[in-house]
């Protein structure tokens, strides 16, 4: 397997260190818009980096990136991008006859009248619409395989398949007890896809309606979070897993919550207020005469890049899938989950918690795919996949999953 990594900061760098120890690839190109981020990552291997070439690309350049898959042979695409670039990637991949994985879909746009009760053009929605294209050529899109979405959906398939006869309700939880030292707000993960998931109207799936949408940071509720983490507030929030999950499981309904905090819900209301959300640019005077910026872009500027957070974070991070139906007649009702330790991913990985336990669940797909373990064709989420080698390789990784009776 040869792989082109699109994207070297924070993700994509944890991608690199976490491969390198794995022998499944003959060669990953690690390409960025920036050549230093790459050239850093690369170079931050050291011995174990003789399988990992840097270069520059332009992640929305259509043809750039198909010629980069061309020249350096690679048969997949691995997109550590934030979800502006998941189409042109997406199309490249397909023209250059590559397999394509990324960690997030295709960008939602609200309804235009009803944007709090009907979903206009939902998540992966664009990737969707071509499905019958990849599969005719027999060519794979994997969707949605970071964490959320990622391993919370092959949590779902596992509960579907070894732990439930019938299934009334799966809910993805996430929340975490992390500080960073010294920032009052400061994101462990990309501002620009917080923002995004955060303050789009949130889809909710029921079978007897489908797929509608609530207000943003509605029904919270409080949920208990294993191995230390403890209760936190969890918020209903745009993300994929509600759109993949009742794609391939049967279930009644279907739900993201992200424990986000109230500190935090309050600070990206303000930044909705103002307008600093926006990706349209606005104009604003310069030196040398006006010029032309995204709010949301100067946000992200302004904020720390998560990727250096690591020495400044303490805790634990939660990502799961919390499952409720019947099996043998009787109620059952568990919580499948992934914590990840950010002491523990410093000083194995050099990584944070949040960006590292993002990074592992692509790599490890990745591997399933070189041996054959996982194969198909068409664009497919991880549920469309067995679950049970997935989560034993992830345990192989080092990094064990756990299951709470709840």
């Amino acid at each position: 397997m040869r792989v082109l990594l699109v994207g070297a900061g924070g993700v994509g760098t944890a991608i690199t260190r976490i491969a390198a120890r794995r022998p499944f690839f003959d060669r990953m190109v690690v390409a960025d818009h920036d050549p230093a981020r790459a050239e850093a990552a690369v170079a931050a291997l050291g011995p174990d980096g003789a399988r990992f070439r840097a270069e520059r690309v332009d992640a929305g350049d259509e043809a750039q990136v198909t010629a980069l898959l061309e020249r350096h042979g690679c048969d997949v695409l691995l997109n550590a991008t934030d979800p502006r670039f998941v189409m042109p990637l997406f199309r490249a991949a397909r023209g250059a006859g590559a397999t394509y994985v990324d960690m997030a879909m295709s960008l939602s746009r609200p309804h235009p009248e009803r944007p709090y009760e009907e979903c206009g053009v939902k998540l992966g929605d664009e990737q969707f619409a071509q499905a019958g294209e990849w599969a005719e050529a027999g060519a794979l899109a994997l969707v949605g395989m970071g964490v959320e979405p990622g391993l919370s959906d092959v949590f779902a398939r596992y509960a579907a398949d070894e732990l439930f006869d019938t299934i009334e309700e799966i809910g993805v939880r996430d929340g975490a007890n992390l500080t960073v030292d010294g920032y009052a707000f400061a994101p462990s993960f990309s501002i620009w896809t917080t923002i995004e998931e955060c303050l789009n109207p949130p889809v909710v799936y029921e079978a007897e309606r489908g797929w509608f949408t609530t207000e943003p940071f509605s029904e919270p509720e409080v949920f208990d979070f294993p191995e230390g983490i403890g209760p936190v507030e969890c918020v209903n929030v745009e993300h994929e897993e509600v759109l993949l999950v009742p794609r391939w499981v049967d279930a009644r309904r279907v739900t993201f919550k992200y424990g986000l905090g109230r500190e935090f819900i309050d600070t990206l209301r303000t930044l909705h207020l103002l307008g600093l959300d926006r990706t349209a640019p606005v104009t604003v005077p310069g030196p040398e005469g006006p010029v032309e910026v995204s709010p949301r872009d100067v946000v992200a500027a302004c904020l720390p890049d998560p990727a250096a957070l690591g020495d400044r974070m303490r805790g634990k991070t939660c990502a799961g899938t919390w499952v409720r139906g019947v099996k043998d007649g009787a109620p059952r009702e568990v919580y499948l989950y992934h914590v990840v330790d950010n002491e523990w991913s410093m000083a194995e990985y050099g990584c944070q918690a949040v960006v590292w336990q993002t990074a592992v669940n692509p790599v490890v797909a990745l591997e399933l795919l070189a041996t054959g373990a996982w194969s198909g064709a068409g664009v497919l989420g991880p549920e469309a996949f067995p679950a049970g080698p997935f989560l034993d390789l992830l345990t192989a990784y080092g990094s064990p999953w756990g299951m709470r009776e709840q």
